[in-house]
């Protein structure tokens, strides 16, 4: 892996999930796909709103999200700590990258789930840099889809019908400041320490919920797929798993 210090912004970071919230966060710019319990696409709001806790509990909204998982080619897990900045799970580590399909056409392509591999190339892009060629479109394997809800403080929280995306492949990687406070590749047992570590509270470690749900419920399975190069046998896409 080769990081380098400089960033140069990508095309939407004026969505960027910060505490200090551009204008543009909550226009039509920077708007969520709202779906049922399905996945069936029932309309679109703002990032902003879609965070919003009142507006998750008063009208149960919930929105299609990503969850990359990144494995270079000795099968570590890039993992990423989110930024101070970030509105919700701020410095917490989670997987290489978390984020959402826009309400845009070349991200509501349902197709093989076209549109959401578009967005996780997008936002690897915007939160560490890396390039696209670097993660073509066609290598994402989804992997299964997830529901879950939790708060992150008393205003924010997520409620997110969540894709999860494999893909192995040796990156460039160039952390966005604004996103990104560190990042890591990690073997098993180095993850097995990080979960310890998290579990007894040790050097204020956190985890995002989502990722403890991933890894609690399907990743280590999956990283025999990887490991032996049959990711695709452990594909079900026609599964939504509600981990509510």
């Amino acid at each position: 892996m080769l990081l380098t210090l400089a960033w140069t912004p990508s095309r939407d970071d004026s969505c960027l999930m910060t505490s200090t919230i551009s204008p543009l966060f909550s226009s039509p710019l920077c708007v969520c796909i709202l779906v049922d319990e399905n996945d069936r696409v029932v309309g679109h709001d703002t990032k902003y709103n879609c965070h919003l806790w009142e507006k998750i509990e008063s009208g149960n909204m919930l929105h299609r999200a990503f969850s990359v998982f990144l494995f270079n080619s000795k099968y570590e897990l890039l993992l990423q700590q989110r930024s101070a900045t970030k509105v919700t799970f701020p410095l917490v580590w989670t997987n290489t990258c978390c984020s959402h399909p826009l309400y845009r056409e070349t991200e509501l392509i349902e197709e093989n789930a076209l549109g959401v591999r578009n967005a996780a190339q997008r936002k690897l892009l915007d939160e560490l840099g890396i390039p696209a060629e670097d993660v073509p479109v066609d290598q994402f394997i989804p992997l299964g889809r997830m529901l879950y809800k939790e708060p992150s403080d008393g205003k924010w929280g997520e409620h997110e019908l969540d894709y999860l995306l494999f893909i192995v492949r040796d990156v460039t990687v160039n952390p966005n400041p604004d996103e990104v406070a560190d990042v890591k590749y990690v073997n098993r047992d180095q993850l097995k320490e990080l979960l310890r570590k998290a579990d007894a509270g040790e050097e204020g470690l956190k985890l995002s919920p989502w990722f403890r749900l991933v890894v609690d419920n399907f990743l280590f399975g999956w990283w025999d797929h990887v490991e032996k190069e049959t990711v695709k046998e452990a594909v079900d896409m026609e599964t939504i798993h509600k981990l509510t």
